[in-house]
């Protein structure tokens, strides 16, 4: 029996469930959604995500939390050594610090040795430039490459 891959969703997965005004994106998001209720991987989420989430307005609160307690991704703590691995992409410039939530998503991620980081995010986290000094920075401190895609690129697999 293979194993499940192990998946980091940052905020942006869950957000697009409801994005009615990205048609595309939703489709895409809840195809992967299903692929995750059969079974498919195990998904992971850390308190920055749940933090992120509990500043939403309230109606967008109460399905987001909905959706997540369905799914029951494991919760991953912020630790120290998250801390510390977020900063130093942060001091490279891989991820500006005004965006420090996307640096502690990928370094949860990383320090936690999963597989892969799910986001929408385009700006600073799905890119050639953040995939690859992320894993420049991860050899660096000892971590193992992580790979990071967009929704779209794990549907199809």
């Amino acid at each position: 029996m293979n194993k499940k891959l192990t998946l980091y969703f940052d905020t942006s997965i869950f957000n697009f469930v409801f994005a009615d005004d990205a048609p595309d994106k939703k489709t895409i998001t809840l195809k992967l959604i299903a692929k995750i209720r059969a079974g498919r991987y195990e998904v992971f989420i850390s308190d920055v995500v749940l933090r992120e989430i509990l500043e939403a307005p309230d109606a967008k609160k109460v399905k987001l939390v909905k959706l997540i307690q369905g799914l029951q991704p494991v919760e991953l703590e912020l630790t120290v050594e998250c801390y510390e691995l977020a900063h130093e992409y942060i001091k490279k410039r891989v991820i500006p610090l005004r965006y420090e939530d996307d640096a502690f998503h990928i370094a949860v991620a990383s320090v936690n040795n999963l597989d892969a980081i799910i986001s929408w995010n385009f700006k600073h986290i799905v890119k050639l430039k953040t995939k690859k000094e992320v894993l420049g920075i991860n050899a660096l401190m000892r971590y193992k490459e992580i790979e990071i895609y967009s929704p779209l690129e794990v549907i199809n697999d």
